[in-house]
């Protein structure tokens, strides 16, 4: 199987990285600078299971002229648009596209540029970034990427896919599931860069002041409403999961939103969260503190512009 995977960043640079290593066919296709770095230094992953580099086939955009069997797409949502056009040529009849960005806008963008037939539905569940050297850094042994139809079905295509992806170094998991899952994970997203970002605050930090658990929770509340009514509600057992995240003691979690924020870095606020709102509004559904959120890390993306 032929796989293109389409960025070489923290996300796409740790599985891309690792099916290389695997000795699965894997080509990245990246922007000129990022080939240039990946050519003279390799593709390098410092990781608690143990670092390893990769010297890995590289393809831009200039040079992509053959479908693929896979194309793992995994960049930021508001690269998507150059994303797709980069990657249009890997394409074909047959090519199956696995997305592992945030929230689920990018589903209906990516079936009306290429099919339904084309779209699977994907998700991981990672904490990578890039270091000074242009390194990528595994914080954490979570390494997971989910995939299935979005149909749900078990079709011989997933059975093949499931095949190259099992042994590969990280968890592979077939979902007959997966767009509950993508709903479930953006529940997740969604609440803990709100909460974060508004209170510019760790979630330990903010559970300390007089009603912040409370604060928490209803910002929970909030998104689990929008969910319910326009997605697939997520399980009891994962809004539970939530809501302990949000409110647990002392935690020094964040949402990766929050230390692109603070970074003054560009931010995914109208994928997870102005999405949301917006899908919210057209329900009818009254949602202050996310619009509160929302209307706040537009103002600091505007600053970013200006």
């Amino acid at each position: 199987m032929r796989i293109l995977v389409v960025g070489a960043g923290s996300t796409g640079g740790y599985f891309g990285g690792r099916l290389a290593q695997a000795e699965r066919d894997v080509t990245f296709l990246v922007r000129p600078a990022r080939a240039a770095r990946l050519r003279e230094e390799g593709l390098r992953v410092l990781s608690p299971y143990g670092d390893f580099a990769v010297a890995p086939k590289i393809m831009t955009a200039d040079t992509l002229s053959a479908a693929y069997d896979l194309v793992l797409l995994a960049v930021k949502d508001y690269a998507l648009g150059a994303a797709m056009a980069d990657l249009a040529e890997a394409v074909g009849p047959e090519t199956m596209i696995l997305p592992v960005l945030n929230g689920m806008r990018h589903i209906d963008e990516l079936v009306e540029r290429f099919g339904r037939q084309a779209v699977l539905g994907g998700l991981c569940r990672i904490n990578t970034t890039l270091d000074g050297q242009g390194r990528i850094a595994q914080m954490s042994k979570m390494h997971d990427l989910v995939y299935g139809e979005l149909d749900g079905t078990v079709t011989p295509r997933m059975q093949a896919l499931d095949a190259q992806l099992q042994g590969a170094g990280f968890n592979a998991q077939l979902s007959p599931h997966i767009e509950r899952d993508m709903w479930e994970k953006w529940t997740m997203l969604a609440s803990l860069a709100g909460i974060t970002c508004l209170m510019r605050g760790t979630v330990g930090e903010i559970e300390a002041v007089r009603g912040g658990a409370a604060f928490a929770l209803r910002f929970v509340d909030e998104v689990n409403s929008v969910v319910k009514a326009v997605g697939h509600p997520p399980r009891a057992a994962h809004l539970e999961t939530v809501q302990a995240m949000v409110t647990q003691k002392g935690a020094p979690t964040t949402a990766s939103m929050y230390r692109d924020l603070i970074q003054g870095a560009a931010v995914e606020a109208d994928q997870i969260l102005g999405d949301l709102l917006s899908r919210g509004e057209r329900a009818g559904i009254d949602t202050p503190l996310l619009a509160a959120a929302y209307a706040q890390l537009c103002v600091y993306q505007n600053r970013l512009k200006s």
